[in-house]
């Protein structure tokens, strides 16, 4: 039981910390503008403008993600040990596991929370749809209930903070995704007449999926922030996290063609009885290690299928959930091996 308390203490302390910085809402803010303008952005397509505001949307939901990754993981890990307030912690009975499990936990959850903001808002523009033409009549219940929804949460935030003291961030963060979450649902249900119609004609399963395993991604990058954190500081923590992301974008590029190139070399040697033990066959070896120790963000990248409107495959999915989260506990396993022996005094 004392494990379990620890660990939410530590979650709640750094969830709130995180949602506090100021750093934090500007990058929210910074990602729900570019969400907005991708919407203008996408018109200029010939036939495609759905698409590729659905390209552009996501692209910028995941890279806002991916930069507050990396900034919240060294502002709760690498600070504190550098202020030396992780002393507090690990002088009581509290294991370093503990601690580094209590962490990610709390980046975790205000990172979802503080990009479920620019994520909702995509989905709202997304009902609404790319105006192509000046003809193209304005879905009006889309704009009027996420304007709406942005307004009561700037006023309420602004509300609680001069009255109250409360962070202006946190009030924003912890409102907006929930705030623009009902806009969503609510706009399912009008057309651009505010005339009644199914939900279900517009409510796309794949887009939601494609959401929650870009969610999954971004939950990856997070452990991996926290494991460099535990070690490294902040320029490298930061360059750390986008390099493995940068890499695990282009593994299959990097490693997975280079792979099928040295398994036809390999079975052309074994195929004239040659040495089994060659610079070939250790070059495979090496590169298949890469590649599994790589983790593979491409696989939760499914946007292809988002535009050809094609559902997300059951069986898919039972292959990449269980990657994401093996890639997770990994991560972890190496970032409390790192934090073990760290010098905190």
């Amino acid at each position: 039981m004392a494990f379990f308390e620890q660990l939410l203490a530590i979650a709640r302390n750094t969830f709130l910390e995180c949602i506090r910085q100021p750093l934090t809402l500007v990058v929210v803010l910074a990602a729900l503008l570019l969400v907005v303008l991708s919407n203008q952005f996408s018109a200029f397509t010939m036939t495609d403008d759905q698409r590729m505001y659905v390209d552009l949307g996501l692209s910028t939901v995941f890279m806002g993600g991916a930069l507050l990754a990396a900034f919240l993981a060294t502002s709760v890990v690498d600070q504190e040990i550098t202020n030396k307030t992780v002393l507090m912690v690990v002088s009581k009975p509290v294991a370093r596991a503990t601690f580094v499990l209590g962490k990610y936990l709390g980046v975790t959850l205000a990172l979802l929370a503080s990009i479920a903001v620019p994520a909702m808002a995509f989905m709202l523009i997304e009902v609404h749809g790319v105006m192509q033409t000046v003809a193209t009549p304005v879905r009006w219940p889309v704009v009027v209930l996420g304007v709406s929804a942005l307004l009561i949460t700037l006023f309420t935030a602004t509300w609680c903070n001069f009255f109250y003291g409360k962070s202006f961030a946190a009030v924003v963060i912890s409102m907006g995704g929930p705030l623009l979450l009902v806009a969503y649902v609510l706009s399912l249900f009008f057309d651009h007449a505010w005339t009644s119609i199914p939900a279900s004609d517009e409510f796309r399963l794949e887009l939601v999926t494609s959401l929650g395993l870009m969610f999954l991604a971004l939950c990856v990058l997070s452990a991996i922030a926290i494991a460099a954190s535990t070690r490294l500081g902040q320029v490298l923590t930061i360059g750390v996290t986008l390099g493995v992301l940068v890499i695990g974008l282009l593994s299959d590029w990097v490693f997975g063609r280079r792979i099928a190139t040295l398994e036809q070399l390999v079975a052309l040697r074994d195929a004239a009885h040659e040495s089994a033990l060659n610079a070939d066959t250790l070059a495979l070896w090496g590169c298949k290690a890469a590649y599994a120790i790589t983790p593979n963000f491409q696989v939760f990248w499914v946007v292809d299928a988002v535009n050809q409107n094609q559902m997300i495959p059951l069986d898919y999915l039972g292959y990449v959930v269980p990657y994401g989260a093996l890639m997770i506990a990994g991560t972890l396993a190496l970032a409390i091996a790192l934090f073990q022996r760290r010098e905190v005094g």
